[in-house]
């Protein structure tokens, strides 16, 4: 059917915008196909996707989307919009949600946004401005170029939002009515204007500033909000205690969490708009001595959707590692400490041989990133279904590689090497400090030394160190004390072909501090990796059941570059520092 009056097909409104370019001859089913699995790595939205790379005008784009979604298209740029119409929408809120109020139609305020499929913006504005809102399609670069002209620099921090908070009437009438909340209230005060604004706010900038966690804390005269920065604990502006409960209450009603529910802890997931980008989000609550205790993890794909060699290794780590993973067979384990990376690496193995070719079955506790064209199984302890039993039924599923989330106990290890003996190739992970312990630690579990010996492949132990702000790291000569923390001499630092500068001296690199890195010196993290390799002696070794240090001498001796030595490696090449090195592994010093 055509309008007309613009002459646009109307297609049906249960089609996907992929399934719509596919009818629009915009792209081809391979294409699609192509198309989804770089959503799904990145969390992009798919029409930004297909004219990032080509394929479509912005202006194709969003005619589909408006006949998709019965919303008009506008150009901004071509507009003048009323000063009263744009200090409707504050601009904190404006750059928060991406979006640029055009006009009043009656009672209804039109607003323009690039992705009209996410619904909450709507749903959100109509809380806070208690009004009604409805949707208009610009394309990205309009809406950034309307926000700089109509809103400027200016910006609303987390601490004007509060003294606003303190000074509104009606939040002290309705922090005071929910004392003693019942359903009632506390929905209601999780639809404050306030508190969703304050929300929102606290995490769109936690997911900006690439925060892994962000912890609601409340205690007896405090609530805090702290959130994890590459792998360190930072605090925000902490709001007055006695809106913890508001922050607690939106917080559950946006993961659907029984709000009620202040006794047992509970888990469930939710998902944000950040500038574009869909951010899954897992909760958890506990309760505690003065209410609930929530926190959050934000799974951004982008940061743990690696390839192989972006991830830390050093050329030659990584050349052993891809000739490890291309063996039909085996056990490759990643170990560490909990929030080591293990994950990562082990989804980066997966990327690199994820192929068509290949049946691939994971099992894991939680999924929480799906990768496409591998089949993932969620452990549900409540039923029974562990490690151990879904392993077995993966094995009668036909795999030609299988990833275990985590090796706990002597059955899943049975299992898992049962698995590496009968032809497939097994990824997994296990909970020890470094790579000469993880043999020691699964003949400890009952796994035959001889079993260990015919499936083990590769062990790849790791750590997580921050990598030092490359617009503000400075340079300094090292001292004595640091040469003997390296445990190096100025001959191997010729040999190695270290940095020395004028004098001889060796150089290292320190934080310094700048507004890209707010002022911490630091920006990201990499990992640091021992890889450990069978040979004929550590076999025998392990048949006789040598102590973890006996191997550790042997493996050294092969070629083996353990934790400190790797993480010594990209401090002398100024991707972290000494201090950093030495802090995730001083148990090797």
């Amino acid at each position: 059917m055509v309008d007309r009056k613009t002459g646009r097909k109307h297609l049906r409104h249960y089609k996907s915008l992929g399934e719509l370019l596919v009818e629009m001859q915009i792209v081809n089913e391979k294409q699609l196909e192509e198309l989804m699995l770089e959503q799904r790595r990145t969390g992009e939205l798919l029409g930004r996707i297909v004219v990032r790379q080509g394929l479509a005008s912005e202006k194709e784009i969003m005619d589909a989307l408006a006949a998709q979604t019965d919303m008009p298209v506008v150009t901004l740029s071509r507009l003048k919009i009323n000063p009263k119409i744009i200090n409707k929408i504050s601009p904190s809120l404006a750059r928060i949600y991406k979006v640029v109020p055009i006009r009043e139609e009656g009672k209804v305020l039109l607003v323009a946004l690039s992705d009209p499929f996410n619904t909450q913006v709507l749903d959100d504005l109509r809380f806070i401005l208690n009004s009604e809102v409805r949707g208009a399609i610009a394309s990205d670069k309009d809406i950034d170029q309307a926000l700089q002209k109509y809103y400027g620099k200016e910006t609303e921090s987390l601490e004007v939002l509060l003294q606003k908070m303190e000074s509104t009437p009606l939040m002290q009438k309705e922090l005071e009515k929910v004392s003693e909340p019942d359903i009632a209230s506390l929905q209601e005060l999780a639809r404050e204007a306030p508190i969703v604004k304050l929300v929102n706010l606290v995490l769109i900038q936690a997911v900006k500033d690439r925060a892994s966690d962000i912890h609601f804390e409340p205690y007896e005269d405090i609530f805090r909000i702290r959130y994890r920065l590459d792998g360190l604990l930072y605090e925000m502006t902490p709001p007055p205690a006695r809106l913890g409960l508001g922050i607690i209450s939106r917080l559950k009603v946006m993961a659907d969490l029984d709000i009620a529910e202040r006794r047992l802890p509970q888990d469930g997931r939710m998902e944000i708009n950040v500038e574009g980008k869909r951010i899954d989000i897992r909760v958890s609550t506990l309760p505690t001595a003065f209410g609930e205790s929530v926190v959050l993890r934000i799974l951004d794909r982008s940061l743990v959707m690696l390839s192989l060699n972006e991830i830390g290794l050093l050329p030659d780590s990584l050349a052993v590692i891809e000739g490890q993973i291309k063996r039909p067979q085996g056990m490759v384990l990643v170990t560490g400490p909990t929030g080591c990376g293990k994950t990562t690496t082990l989804y980066s193995i997966l990327k690199r041989v994820n192929e068509p070719g290949y049946k691939i079955i994971t099992t894991e506790d939680p999924v929480e990133y799906t990768i496409t064209g591998v089949i993932q199984v969620p452990i549900k302890p409540q039923i029974k279904l562990n490690f151990s039993t879904c392993l077995r039924h993966i094995l009668r599923q036909d795999p030609d590689i299988i990833m275990v989330g985590e090796i706990r106990d002597q059955a899943t290890a049975e299992i898992a090497i049962h698995a590496a003996l009968t032809g497939h190739l097994v990824l997994s992970t296990l909970h020890t400090n470094d790579a000469p312990e993880t043999i020691t630690r699964l003949i400890d579990m009952g796994v035959e030394p001889f079993l260990v010996t015919s499936t083990l492949q590769i062990i790849i132990a790791q750590r997580l160190v921050r990598i030092l702000c490359p617009e503000c790291k400075e340079s300094y000569q090292a001292s004595p004390k640091d040469l003997v923390a390296l445990d190096i001499n100025l001959d191997e630092v010729t040999s190695k072909n270290f940095e020395l500068d004028e004098e001889g001296k060796l150089i290292l690199y320190r934080p310094k501090g700048c507004p890209l890195c707010r002022q911490i010196g630091y920006r990201g993290r990499t990992g640091i990796f021992e890889i450990l390799t069978l040979n004929d002696e550590i076999r025998e070794l392990i048949v006789n059941r040598a102590s973890a240090e006996e191997i550790r001498k042997i493996a050294s001796q092969a070629g083996m570059r353990n934790l400190k030595l790797d993480g010594l490696q990209k401090a002398l090449q100024g991707i972290t520092s000494l201090e950093e090195v030495l802090r995730e592994t001083q148990t090797f010093i």
